[in-house]
């Protein structure tokens, strides 16, 4: 506890104030003696009288400005003599009196403050003290909540550890890129290209460097870079995010029902064979006991009680695999140019623009596509899909196929994976020759920019697809 100087002061002026007052006050009055045989000079007293103590500077002028003695001298003694007595014993009186009540004040301050020092000095001590006390509890609990921190941090490295040691992708890998990543036959990037390794394709672990991986994917072995690929949980995480997922019935007849229920009146979509697949919806709303897949543009469901789900992931592809897949492409595209060219005239005419230049990349990406799109459709459906990718890149929708392609919100196969899955597994001839023409400027659909399943809009119908 602290104390102001000032109100210490006035603690101690006031206690003076008092002391004065009542050493002031004169006692009862008391008669001289007479008897003019006595020596003895006797103090003649006022009578008593109370003072406030805002009175004591009054009490104290009062008092000296009385006559207060009066003298019994002898009678030999001239009168000139007593008077000079009397006021020597008068001053003399209020001398000592006022030097007593200075003393008794001083006296009084000096204790007050010495009080007052004392009892600042000893809770000054006190505060220390639990000032003291404070810190080091807030030092050991400070201990305690580092070390308990560095506890959950061990423990969270070993679990982790020992997940990455379980898991069955501690040994597996996955590409980390926006289309693909080379393969190289040594751990060099001026080595000769292996493979490509498309997004949403995996990958085994053969040996693991600090810069380079040396891995095995289908049927292509060499070396990828580090800072472009994933391994252990991260590799899980990211296959899951754009790998594919199927429900493979396991059993005939399987029913895709329009919602998750089996009353009799629930529409039918459609009906699977044993072994055979449809893809899963990752970003339906799941429901207990039903597996949500796609069928076509809109939500189905299955029973899991008759299916089997697994994420599938694509593999490498060599570059003598692309380059006789492209041989094929060419190959069909001739054998059934004439009756894609038929076709053509009887839905409507084929147009012929200005090719445009493309590299073997983005043929490969514009055939995955149209196999997505298009894969079950006839030649010329397929073509009819190329055509429209062709006629948005000529009308400005972005700078170059992939940006037509994977632009925002257009194509469903570009954002949901299949098209990465469909690179990585591989692309059907028919449709790689269908991109190609395409490119070369081949238009059977009249300079159309959109299509979408038929019934859904008007314009210009071919197969399951209306163009407009």
């Amino acid at each position: 506890m602290k104390f102001d100087k000032k109100v210490i002061e006035s603690g101690a002026v006031a206690a003076f104030s008092l002391v004065l007052a009542f050493s002031a006050v004169p006692g009862p009055y008391v008669p001289a003696n007479a008897n003019s045989n006595s020596q003895t000079v006797e103090l003649i007293t006022i009578p008593k009288k109370v003072y406030g103590t805002n009175n004591v500077r009054i009490a104290v002028k009062e008092q000296q400005q009385r006559n207060i003695v009066t003298a019994s001298a002898p009678a030999a003694l001239p009168k000139k003599t007593q008077q000079v007595s009397s006021k020597q014993s008068t001053e003399e009186s209020s001398n000592g009196l006022q030097e007593s009540v200075q003393q008794t004040a001083n006296e009084l301050k000096q204790s007050i403050l010495e009080e007052s020092v004392t009892q600042v000095s000893e809770e000054t001590v006190q505060e220390i003290k639990e000032e003291k006390k404070s810190k080091k509890k807030n030092r050991k609990e400070a201990r305690k909540n580092k070390k308990n921190t560095k506890k959950e941090e061990t423990k969270n490295q070993i679990i982790e550890t020992a997940s990455q040691e379980v898991s069955p992708w501690s040994e597996k890998l996955m590409p980390n890129v926006e289309e693909y990543l080379n393969i190289r036959t040594e751990a060099s990037e001026e080595a000769e290209l292996a493979g490509k390794l498309h997004k949403g394709a995996g990958a085994e672990i053969l040996e693991q460097g600090e810069e380079w991986t040396k891995i095995r994917s289908g049927n292509v072995e060499g070396y990828v870079k580090n800072e472009f690929c994933v391994t252990g949980l991260e590799a899980e995480a990211l296959a899951h995010e754009v790998g594919t997922t199927y429900a493979t019935a396991v059993t005939g007849g399987v029913r895709v029902r329009e919602s998750a229920s089996s009353q009799e009146d629930v529409k039918i979509l459609d009906v699977l064979e044993e072994e055979g697949k449809i893809k899963v919806d990752k970003d339906a709303e799941t429901v207990e006991g039903w597996v949500p897949v796609k069928v076509d543009d809109q939500i189905g469901y299955v029973s899991e009680e008759y299916v089997t789900v697994e994420l599938e992931l694509g593999k490498a592809i060599s570059i003598e695999e692309e380059q006789a897949a492209i041989a094929a492409a060419e190959a069909e595209r001739a054998a059934k140019e004439a009756a894609a060219s038929q076709s053509s005239q009887q839905s409507g005419g084929s147009q012929q623009k200005a090719a445009v230049s493309a590299s073997y990349d983005d043929v490969t990406l514009l055939g995955a596509l149209i196999q997505c799109e298009a894969g079950s459709e006839s030649y010329e459906g397929q073509l009819a899909v190329g055509a429209v990718v062709m006629n948005r890149l000529r009308a400005g929708y972005a700078g170059s196929i992939s940006g037509v392609i994977y632009q925002s919100g257009q194509f469903t196969p570009a954002s949901s994976g299949a098209l990465a899955s469909v690179l990585s597994s591989g692309v059907s001839g028919s449709c790689l020759s269908a991109a190609q023409e395409a490119i070369n400027g081949a238009d059977n659909v009249n300079g159309a920019t959109s299509f979408r399943r038929v019934g859904s809009a008007d314009g210009l119908v071919i197969g399951n697809h209306v163009f407009f």
